[in-house]
């Protein structure tokens, strides 16, 4: 179970490094993350789960969309998340590993992820598939360079982009039609960086999980685009 205090160190490293915004640490060192890269059938049980969960979660927030292009954004959330899906359990099932198995592990957390990241309405519900998908999908897809060679050329595309401008344009309509849905959007998006940290951390090998050397310059890559997903919005991070 993640501690309360876990989760608040989170948060502080999350606003710290949002705070600095630093351009030159944005351009910087790609990873190297063969050190911290877990176990091949954690990675691919972690990322099932993932996937599956936002397409339950997109699926359900679209009855609450405004209008009916929000309601058809939010079904390209939800679909590009099943078909990301799977393509993760064809993978799993070609090593020969049963799907629900490798899944099952990560079944609590994810759960309790997903419960603190729903959003109170489906602004905030398509901010969290924007926000938190986008800082996961990049760090499964850096996390692709430490996999064996057949695997990474197999699931190279797996976590494109494909449903983000979508996303930022519908949600831009809207702000622009109501400048108080960009100011709470704006908090709302502050808040959702700590909790993804942590899921983001759990991704990696135990033995990295504390050691902070290893885990600024991977923090640092996802926050970057993480900066440029909310400018894309016209938010500040």
């Amino acid at each position: 179970m993640v501690s309360w205090w876990n989760r608040k160190r989170a948060a502080q490293l999350a606003a710290a490094w949002l705070a600095s915004r630093n351009p030159k640490n944005a351009s910087g060192e790609r990873l190297q993350l063969d050190d911290v890269s877990p176990e091949l059938d954690v990675y691919l049980g972690q990322a099932a789960y993932l996937q599956l969960s936002m397409y339950e979660t997109m699926g359900r927030a679209g009855a609450a969309a405004p209008t009916l292009s929000g309601r058809l954004v939010t079904g390209v959330l939800a679909t590009t998340a099943l078909e990301r899906h799977r393509t993760i359990v064809a993978e799993i099932e070609r090593i020969g590993q049963d799907p629900a198995e490798l899944m099952a592990p990560h079944r609590e957390a994810i759960d309790r992820f997903l419960e603190r990241t729903s959003g109170a309405d489906w602004y905030e519900s398509m901010l969290t598939g924007y926000v938190t998908a986008g800082i996961l999908n990049d760090l499964f897809d850096s996390l692709l360079r430490s996999l064996p060679i057949d695997v990474r050329q197999r699931l190279r595309t797996v976590f494109d982009a494909r449903e983000e401008a979508a996303v930022v344009e519908e949600l831009t309509a809207h702000i622009e039609d109501d400048p108080r849905v960009g100011s709470r959007l704006a908090m709302w998006g502050r808040r959702l960086v700590g909790d993804t940290l942590l899921v983001a951390r759990s991704a990696l090998a135990s033995h990295a999980r504390e050691d902070q050397s290893r885990l600024e310059p991977v923090w640092t890559e996802l926050i970057a685009a993480h900066s440029r997903r909310k400018d894309a919005l016209g938010l500040t991070a």
